[in-house]
């Protein structure tokens, strides 16, 4: 994921400003400094370093048009005596102490930008007919801020106007913002080959303070089973198994049940091999030679009839690839405990074999 963090800074003579930005590799930050009006028509620079050996990564006397360096770039807007510099493609080696100022020479009224880049960050990769979710981590002491959701310049609002956590739904994406954590997590369901493409994820905090995530959504076709349906007594067991690409053997593998607007209510994740995980009445084994995931679920009733398998990527993202029906029935032999290595007889209702697959 992309992340471009937007803050504007107000540099008060004799005041050091400072600023702690964080951003992503092969993504961008854009840093927005406020300068007094009597600075209009002095250079600006931005600079990287000491304030004693500050070299300039980017300065301009150009007034009100945009000037690249390089991956930088600088607008100096004087009508507004804001001046914006975007770093692009952001790289490990950049992370370090910044200087902004609207003087030649660096000064007590610069300031200070301590800009933090974070690597090795997923691709989020879905597939048809699944479901994704993206987290995107931010921090506002804004009571509703403004969210937006965009697709090619397509975007549409999701306001919070209380601090309860909630699903917000439009279509086929939902947003849930949870503030406590400052976590904001956006679902797509019912992917298919048009969702492809170049997505934005906005948070207006203020009219001069924004944070932005870009992210790239590759949808590809597989011939993975989407829905399985399978039986069960009321208060009985069921068992499931999950086969999965070899590619995928270390990633983190769950399984979760719906529970009306809460798209995943209950999960039980499973991250090392060849050892069961127990979570309430959900217990997970993956053999990762076999590439096999097993799954048990006891108690189950008519409430928890629905049930999504995934992967979880490093990032947090979770692809839901196949969803698990159960029927309850009146008669129905109770299924004994998967064994470490279960059949694959996709014939049977207790043991079905189906496919995940995420990056």
């Amino acid at each position: 994921m992309k992340i471009i963090w937007t803050f504007t800074l107000l540099m008060i003579p004799g005041v050091v400003s400072s600023i702690e930005v964080t951003g992503y590799s092969g993504g961008g930050v854009k840093i927005s400094c406020k300068y007094d009006e009597r600075y209009k028509g002095n250079e600006k620079y931005f600079c990287k370093g000491q304030r004693s050996d500050c070299t300039y990564q980017i300065n301009t006397n150009e007034k009100n048009k945009w000037v690249d360096s390089g991956r930088f770039s600088l607008y100096d807007n004087t009508s507004s005596a804001v001046f914006t510099v975007t770093i692009r493609n952001l790289r490990k080696w950049d992370s370090g102490m910044y200087y902004c100022g609207a003087e030649k020479i660096i000064s007590y009224s610069s300031t200070e930008v301590n800009l933090k880049v974070i690597t090795d960050q997923p691709i989020v990769r879905g597939y048809s007919g699944g479901n994704v979710i993206i987290n995107f981590k931010y921090e506002t002491q804004e009571e509703t801020p403004l969210i937006f959701i965009c697709k090619s310049g397509e975007c549409f609002p999701v306001i919070n106007t209380n601090r309860a956590s909630e699903w917000k739904h439009d279509r086929r994406f939902s947003v849930h913002e949870g503030r406590s954590a400052g976590l904001l997590r956006v679902f797509i369901r019912e992917l298919n080959e048009n969702d492809s493409g170049e997505y934005m994820i906005t948070v207006k905090v203020s009219e001069d303070h924004s944070l932005f995530s870009e992210f790239s959504l590759n949808i590809e076709k597989d011939d993975c089973v989407k829905s399985i349906s399978l039986s069960a007594d009321a208060g009985g067991s069921v068992n499931i198994s999950c086969k999965y690409p070899q590619s995928h053997s270390s990633d983190v593998k769950f399984l979760c049940w719906r529970s009306g607007a809460d798209l995943c209510a209950e999960e039980t994740s499973v991250n090392e091999s060849r050892r069961w995980r127990r979570e309430g009445k959900i217990q997970l084994y993956d053999d990762r030679e076999e590439r096999l995931l097993t799954g048990s679920i006891s108690h189950v009733t008519e409430q928890h009839s629905e049930y999504w398998c995934g992967v979880q990527s490093d990032g947090g993202h979770k692809s839901f690839i196949t969803r698990v029906l159960i029927n309850l029935t009146e008669t129905s032999p109770p299924p004994s405990r998967p064994s470490h290595k279960p059949t694959t007889d996709v014939g049977t209702t207790e043991n079905q074999v189906f496919c995940m697959v995420i990056t």
